[in-house]
């Protein structure tokens, strides 16, 4: 975790902060002061009551003397209007805009009303009684400075119905659907950012609307909403609105999404908004938008033995690539194995690559992006997840292990030895490179990537690793 992301958790992670729209009795300073003080020391003797009572009772404790609602942090979880209105009495004012901006990783709001989305300016205008707004930038990094800084920062702020001098800009275009806005810039490109941190959790937002929401975003790339169209059109059946052009016109919602739930890297929260979905449920989702034919891994004939599972050995072509692939494909071949080499965005297009993944039993792929393509392999497939030198396992094993298990998969690994490494080759035997890996993360993570991901090519010992592929094949056979 980033040190950036440790700082966000702590006394802001308790609760998420939101305006009630209903009116607060006006009182001196002092007992304001000492009012949140109250709230604040009350809320840490309630905390755990609140929330073995949280299924039961709200999911917000409002307070009308100060014009708050308070959130507990438990799911982090976003209120609706009718929940509210049942909380707080039909004769109320309800809030028109809820904001989450505790989550570690992602900043968003919910807004309900009069809402007005300005494309040259950045900004969404929304009516309400108080002057409220945030600053928001929607891409799921929040803490990792170098992607949010190519991340376009939103401004979301009210304005008052009855006010003219401070009315929002007139409407040009009224839309009847709802709406989410997010960002395409920080790390895309790079498969396993596009799907952490823009399509898993743009599914986590969008699917629930069953397809009738418009997607707005900022920070715009038309090659790459080409290159996840089969997904964006599942979840959307309305054009995609690009907020970054320079025109006048103003879209006019009654619900806007700004930013994206994120709920864990390449993985999914079942306890958290939205409840019950599971990392399975967005593979399926992932086999419908691509048309994929397979749902489920061959089962070996140990009567027959016709039938040759098929395993595809990820290539790559700069670094961390295999430097023996023939030797390697031979010796599957040898096993009883169909080989097919490939490498995602070379070998094929992405949707053609999604059939030739889902085609395949086994997928052996070193450390890299190149293992999100598990999303496309069948049920009971195995990865095999190949380490390179360094001290990434624990990192890999949660990223795509884990998924890997999440996904009903089966999941193997494969740590190389010293002998195995390129690294050999540039560094003498007693260097911290092969003495004390750990000591790179005290430099950060650059300069883990500078050498163990970005100089490091692997010769797999293939005595060794036939090991891994017998025990692939014996877990085929159950």
């Amino acid at each position: 975790m980033d040190k950036s992301e440790k700082n966000d958790i702590g006394l802001e992670k308790i609760f998420s902060k939101s305006f009630c729209q209903y009116g607060a009795t006006k009182f001196g300073y002092k007992a304001f002061v000492g009012g949140l003080l109250i709230i604040l020391f009350t809320s840490f003797a309630i905390r755990k009551y609140l929330t073995s009572l949280y299924p039961i009772i709200t999911k917000y404790v409002c307070m009308p003397m100060v014009n708050v609602c308070f959130l507990p942090a438990v799911n982090s979880q976003l209120a609706t209007s009718a929940r509210l209105r049942k909380l707080m009495g039909a004769n109320r004012m309800l809030p028109v805009a809820v904001c989450n901006v505790v989550e570690p990783r992602s900043d968003f709001c919910e807004i309900e009303g009069d809402i007005r989305v300005e494309e040259k300016s950045s900004s969404i205008y929304f009516a309400s009684s108080t002057n409220e707004s945030w600053r928001i930038k929607p891409y799921a990094r929040k803490g990792d400075n170098r992607a949010m800084n190519r991340v376009t920062e939103l401004s979301i702020k009210s304005f008052l119905e009855n006010d003219k001098q401070a009315a929002a800009p007139d409407c040009s275009m009224k839309h009847n659907t709802p709406a989410i806005i997010f960002s395409v810039g920080g790390y895309t490109g790079n498969q396993f950012h596009d799907f952490t941190e823009i399509l898993l959790p743009l599914f986590l937002t969008s699917h629930h609307f069953h397809r009738e929401v418009q997607f707005l975003t900022t920070n715009s790339k038309p090659h790459w909403l080409k290159k996840y169209e089969p997904v964006i059109k599942q979840l959307s059946r309305y054009p995609t609105i690009d907020i970054d052009k320079e025109g006048d016109i103003i879209h006019c919602y009654q619900k806007v999404i700004v930013g994206l739930k994120h709920h864990k890297d390449l993985g999914v929260d079942p306890t958290k908004i939205p409840r019950g979905y599971s990392l399975t449920d967005f593979a399926k989702f992932l086999t419908m938008s691509y048309s994929l034919e397979r749902s489920s891994a061959i089962k070996m004939d140990e009567k027959t033995g016709k039938k040759k599972p098929r395993l595809l050995l990820l290539s790559r072509k700069k670094t961390r690539r295999f430097t023996n692939e023939e030797e390697i494909v031979t010796m599957a071949k040898d096993l009883g194995y169909e080989v097919i080499v490939g490498e995602p965005g070379v070998t094929a297009t992405l949707s053609n690559f999604t059939h030739i993944v889902n085609s395949c039993d086994v997928m052996v792929a070193i450390h890299g992006a190149g293992c999100t393509n598990l999303l496309f392999l069948p049920s009971n497939a195995i990865l095999i997840q190949i380490f390179p030198l360094g001290p990434l396992e624990k990192f890999g094993k949660r990223i795509y292990g884990e998924p890997a298990l999440a996904m009903n998969l089966r999941y193997l690994e494969y740590k190389i030895k010293v002998e195995e490494s390129s690294l050999v080759e540039q560094y003498p035997s007693d260097h911290d490179v092969f003495r004390d890996p750990r000591s790179f993360f005290k430099q950060g993570w650059s300069a883990v990537k500078a050498v163990y991901l970005d100089k490091q090519n692997v010769k797999l010992d293939i005595a060794r690793f036939r090991g891994t592929l017998l025990e692939a094949l014996e877990l085929l056979h159950h």
